[in-house]
């Protein structure tokens, strides 16, 4: 297998490199103490034309491998979750359904904006009752003749109030059970739709995460997206890709707290010697990095599958299990190195544990992974 970049795309995640030092980095802490959307970040990756990296040019994106765009979000989320996750959910949820299931009109209104950072995506399945098992939704959508009517809620949805254009999942038959599951584009500003309460959360806080809401919601029935009675599907094709994105995060997180860490043990001493050199301190730091190397090699191996088109729900599981889990992992052991200043804001190392747990449990909790790869084992 062959991970690596041309020059042009090795330019690219420079250039993400530097914005994210220079620019990003910054404010990551405000950010999150104030739970606030990145939207300087957003104005800037539109003007950099970053918002459609590994989309086709023929629909405004910028052509560049799935695997590029993998290697942004790993060096985004480095220094701040926040931004990562929007610059993610964007290109892998609110984007993809578009590009692989919208006509040719759909992708001309909607997908184009997206791809050229006019517009920004999101996109909404999870509800009250059906977050793990999607097939439990009970958002409807009904055919009104010259119109879809929906009603019902979503919950957590990431980029949330701040997005233009939302891909949702809605029960178009009862009787079908998943089956009967559809997917639309719903605009923002379409009446019936607004919404509800804004989620407080431990980590990741900037991400602004808020409840769909639509009642008596119309869409003209051109927004249906793909086939009727093909969303459940396309739900969890969307979150296979999904993810990837957030195994990329993770391992961003993860390897934003060794750097930290590293940078700290050089600089501060205990008795007569540098942290840095006490052999304890070079071996949990030499098994981190051993374990962070491990995971992003596995989340490049689930990129490349599905940039050439190889089945890959078994390898994003699995990267998204690991990189998640080695994310929260390194970042405790970061703090147990440093001790009390682990613990403390003037650090990010709290920061960093925080927005770590969060990858356990959003795009599918550890344990759905494991059903999914123990499934795809063959084991029943």
């Amino acid at each position: 297998m062959d991970f690596h970049f041309t020059a042009e795309e090795q330019k690219m995640i420079d250039q993400i490199h530097e914005f994210a030092v220079n620019e990003v980095a910054p404010l990551a802490a405000e950010l999150d103490e104030q739970e606030r959307f990145p939207a300087e970040a957003l104005k800037r990756l539109s003007e950099m034309h970053m918002m459609g990296v590994c989309y086709p040019k023929e629909v405004g994106g910028s052509g560049h491998s799935y695997l590029t765009y993998i290697a942004m979000v790993e060096e985004l989320a480095k220094y701040c979750a926040t931004t990562s996750i929007m610059f993610a959910a964007h290109h892998s949820l609110g984007a993809y359904a578009l590009s692989v299931l919208g006509t040719s009109e759909q992708k001309k209104k909607y997908l184009v904006p997206l791809m050229k950072g006019e517009k920004l995506g999101a996109f909404g399945a999870t509800e009250p009752g059906a977050g793990s098992d999607l097939g439990g939704q009970q958002t409807r959508a009904e055919d009104m003749g010259d119109h879809w009517l929906i009603n019902g809620s979503k919950i957590f949805i990431t980029n949330g109030y701040y997005a233009d254009i939302y891909f949702i999942s809605a029960v178009t038959d009862p009787s079908q059970k998943s089956r009967g599951i559809s997917a639309f584009i719903v605009e923002k500003g379409t009446p019936g739709f607004s919404f509800g309460k804004k989620e407080k959360k431990m980590g990741i806080r900037g991400s602004a995460t808020y409840e769909l809401v639509f009642q008596d919601c119309k869409i003209p029935k051109e927004n249906l997206l793909g086939e009727l009675g093909k969303g459940f599907k396309t739900a969890l094709t969307t979150l296979d890709g999904g993810r990837i994105s957030v195994a990329a995060q993770a391992v961003g997180i993860a390897q934003g707290a060794i750097d930290c860490c590293k940078k700290y043990v050089t600089e501060h001493t205990r008795g007569e010697q540098r942290l840095s050199q006490y052999q304890y301190t070079q071996f949990q730091l030499a098994d981190m990095q051993t374990k962070v190397d491990a995971a992003r090699l596995l989340v490049h191996r689930a990129a490349q599958a599905k940039q050439n088109n190889e089945p890959y729900a078994q390898y994003a599981a699995m990267s998204k299990l690991f990189a998640a889990e080695t994310a929260v992992d390194t970042t405790r052991r970061c703090i147990d190195l440093v001790g009390l200043d682990g613990v403390s804001s003037k650090y990010p190392f709290e920061r960093f544990m925080r927005d770590a747990k969060i990858t356990e449990i959003y795009e599918g909790t550890s344990e759905v992974q494991r059903m999914v790869i123990s499934s795809a084992m063959g084991i029943k």
